[in-house]
């Protein structure tokens, strides 16, 4: 299995967006690149070539889920875990973002010096 390095992260929030690329780059390692809509991802997704998605499922536009069905219909995704960032995490909730294709969630308000090691386990668990 390889490393996990490149993570496309799709947020709306700039503040929020900040935190989490200090979190996964100072903390994990990882190299992010960040779109602020679904609409970016899904433009950017050929030339970023991400290994994993980190997605928000509440954003202006185009939501999480219908980035994720778009990006499923443009490109394959089958070796590339997407994880929806949320505050909705109620079972019903995650369980219909997992049959939407999601590998994991990750509750929102995270915690930054967690969420390298959160995403290291998605990443290793989604590869077993």
């Amino acid at each position: 299995m390889t490393e996990l390095q490149r993570i496309m992260h799709v947020e709306d929030d700039p503040s929020i967006q900040q935190v989490a690329k200090i979190a996964l780059e100072a903390v994990g390692g990882f190299s992010v690149h960040t779109c602020g809509s679904g609409r970016q991802a899904l433009t950017e997704y050929p030339t970023v070539k991400p290994q994993l998605i980190l997605l928000d499922v509440m954003m202006p536009g185009m939501d999480g889920p219908t980035t994720l069905q778009q990006l499923q219909a443009q490109y394959d995704l089958t070796k590339v875990p997407v994880v929806f960032m949320t505050a909705k995490v109620q079972s019903n909730e995650i369980a219909s973002y997992k049959a939407l294709g999601a590998a994991d969630v990750v509750a929102k308000p995270f915690d930054p010096m967690t969420l390298s090691n959160q995403i290291r386990q998605i990443w290793l668990d989604f590869h077993q």
